[in-house]
C-alpha cells in the first residue's frame, strides 16, 4: 500500500467539517461503516461530479437534533481494512486520493477520500453502478445505465441509426456540394457507407446532423438552437423576455454560423454606459463562435433539449444539453481534450471554412479574445443537465478606473451611474469606491447635491 500522508487541520477547520452538509459533492460517515457501503459513495461520486468522502464523523441523533462529533480511526492501521477495500477498486492515483486528518483536541484521525469524476463507469463492491443524487447514492440500471454511459462519453449517440429514408441523404445539395469539393469522384451513398454513416439501410445521427438539408424533421428538440433577449441584467423571467424566441436550424456548419451571426446582430443591439456615454456593446466575433460551436459540436444529443443562447443586457449565456463529457471538468476543460461526438467533429472540419478550425482550441480561442479587449474570462459551470457558458461585458479595469475615466469626459458622476457602469449591484460597496478614490484626493463630493442626487467630481 503507498503511504498515505497525514494532515493537521485547524479547530475552526474541524468545526467547519463537523457541520459540513451532506450534499451531492460531500458524503460522511462513522468508522464503523461496511467497506461496501463506501464503495456505493465513491462509485457514486466518481460517476457523477466528483466529490469528497469523509470517513470517522460520528453522528448521535438525542431528542430528535442530530449531533456530530469526531471520532476517528486510532491509527493509520486501524483504517488498512476501509483503504484496501476501497484501493482495489479505486487504485490511488489522478482520479482518486486518501488522505488522514487529525485536528487539536479531538481524537483519532479522519479518512478523506477525494473523488474525481471518472472517463469510465466505476463500479461498487457489488458489482453495480451508483451516482450522486443530493446525498443520495442511487444505483442505476437499464435504460438509465445506458444514459450514463452516453453522457461520460463512452457510448456516442451520434453513432444510433435515425428512422428516415436514406434518399433524404442521398439526394441532399449538402452532402453533393460536400462530396464535390471534399472527397472527388465518390457518390454520395459511397461516402456515406466508408464513413460509417450507414447501418442497414438507416443513416445515423451524425450523418443527419451534417447532411440532411433540415435535422430537426428528423431530430425535433435536439439539433436546433433557440435564441432568447432578455431585457435585464438578472434571472430571465417571462416579463423581462422581449418578442418571441428566434428559433435557428439547419445542418451543423450552417447551424452554427447562422447562430452566430444572429446572436451578434441582437447583442449590437444593446448599449450600455461606457466612458463617453451610451456605447454600443461589443464581443469578439471570435469569442461568440468558438463558444456556439463548442455547444453544438459538443453537446449531448441523446438529450432532448436545443441549444440555448440567452442575450442580457449585461451578458450572453450559452446553454448546450448534457454534461461535460470523460474527464474533462469545468476546472480543466481549457487543458483536457474528449471529443463526444468524434465523427461530427472530424467532418465538420472537412467542410469548406471549417467552423472547428483548431480542433481542441475552441474554448482557449474564446478566452485569449476577451482577454485582447480586456474584458474579464467567460464563465464556465455545470447544472444539473447541462453546461453554461456565461460572457460578461464587463471591463478588466478595476471599479476605481471606470469612474475615473467616466469624469475624463462628465463633470460628474452618481452612484447609480457608476453601479451601471461597474457591474456592481450594491449602492454600499459602491460608496466605498467613491471614498477610496476621496480618500486619495482624486474625487470629491458635489456641493449641495444629496441624497439620491448626490454626486461626485474629479477634485478641484
Amino acid at each position: 500500500m503507498e503511504f498515505i500522508k497525514v494532515t493537521e487541520i485547524t479547530g475552526e477547520a474541524r468545526d467547519r467539517l463537523l457541520t459540513l452538509e451532506e450534499s451531492t459533492f460531500a458524503d460522511l460517515k462513522a468508522i464503523e461503516v461496511a467497506p461496501k457501503k463506501l464503495s456505493a459513495a465513491v462509485s457514486a461520486f466518481a460517476n457523477t461530479v466528483g466529490g469528497d468522502l469523509y470517513i470517522g464523523i460520528a453522528e448521535t441523533v438525542f431528542f430528535g437534533a442530530k449531533t456530530r462529533h469526531w471520532r476517528g480511526f486510532k491509527d493509520q492501521e486501524a483504517a488498512n481494512g476501509h483503504i484496501q477495500s476501497l484501493e482495489a477498486l479505486f487504485p490511488l492515483g489522478a482520479e482518486y486520493s486518501y488522505a488522514y486528518l487529525s485536528a487539536p483536541g479531538s481524537n483519532g484521525l479522519v479518512l478523506h477520500v477525494s473523488v474525481q469524476r471518472t472517463a469510465q463507469i466505476a463500479r461498487a463492491h457489488d458489482k453495480k453502478v451508483y451516482v450522486r443524487r443530493g446525498a443520495q447514492n442511487l444505483p442505476v440500471t437499464g435504460k438509465s445505465l445506458e444514459t450514463l454511459k452516453l453522457t461520460k462519453g463512452i457510448e456516442s449517440y451520434e453513432r444510433q441509426t435515425v428512422d428516415v429514408d436514406l434518399s433524404s441523404l442521398t439526394e441532399s445539395e449538402v452532402l453533393k456540394q460536400f462530396v464535390k469539393q471534399i472527397v472527388p469522384n465518390a457518390d454520395p451513398k459511397t461516402f456515406l457507407k466508408k464513413q460509417n454513416l450507414i447501418k442497414g439501410t438507416k443513416p445515423t445521427v451524425a450523418a443527419v446532423l451534417l447532411f440532411a438539408e433540415e435535422p430537426q424533421a428528423a431530430l425535433p428538440k435536439r439539433s436546433g438552437v433557440k435564441l432568447y433577449r432578455y431585457k435585464t441584467t438578472g434571472a430571465a423571467t417571462r416579463e423581462t423576455l422581449a418578442g418571441n424566441p428566434k428559433s435557428i436550424e439547419g445542418p451543423v456548419v450552417s447551424l452554427i454560423k447562422n447562430a452566430v451571426r444572429e446572436t451578434v446582430e441582437m447583442v449590437e443591439g444593446i448599449q450600455k454606459l461606457g466612458a463617453s456615454g451610451l456605447e454600443p456593446v461589443k464581443y469578439p466575433i471570435e469569442t461568440l463562435h468558438e463558444i456556439v460551436a463548442n455547444a453544438i459540436l459538443h453537446r449531448d444529443y441523446s438529450v432532448a433539449a436545443d441549444v440555448l443562447i440567452r442575450v442580457f443586457d449585461n451578458r450572453v449565456e450559452i446553454e448546450s444539453p448534457g454534461l461535460l463529457p470523460g474527464q474533462v471538468t469545468t476546472r480543466n476543460i481549457l487543458n483536457e481534450q474528449f471529443a463526444r461526438n468524434g465523427i461530427l467533429v472530424r467532418l465538420a472540419n472537412k467542410f469548406p471554412d471549417p467552423p472547428n478550425k483548431d480542433v481542441g482550441e475552441g474554448l482557449n480561442t474564446a478566452f485569449k479574445a476577451m482577454q485582447k479587449l480586456r474584458l474579464k474570462p467567460p464563465v464556465i459551470e455545470e447544472t444539473e443537465n447541462a453546461f453554461l457558458v456565461q460572457i460578461r461585458h464587463d471591463p478588466l479595469a478595476s471599479p476605481e478606473e471606470s469612474v475615473m475615466d467616466y469624469l475624463q469626459n462628465h463633470a460628474e458622476i452618481t452612484n447609480r451611474i457608476a453601479r451601471a457602469l461597474t457591474g456592481i449591484t450594491s449602492e454600499n460597496t459602491m460608496k466605498l469606491v467613491f471614498l477610496r478614490l476621496h480618500g486619495r484626493d482624486l474625487i470629491e463630493r458635489v456641493p449641495d447635491k444629496k441624497g439620491p442626487a448626490a454626486a461626485w467630481r474629479k477634485k478641484v
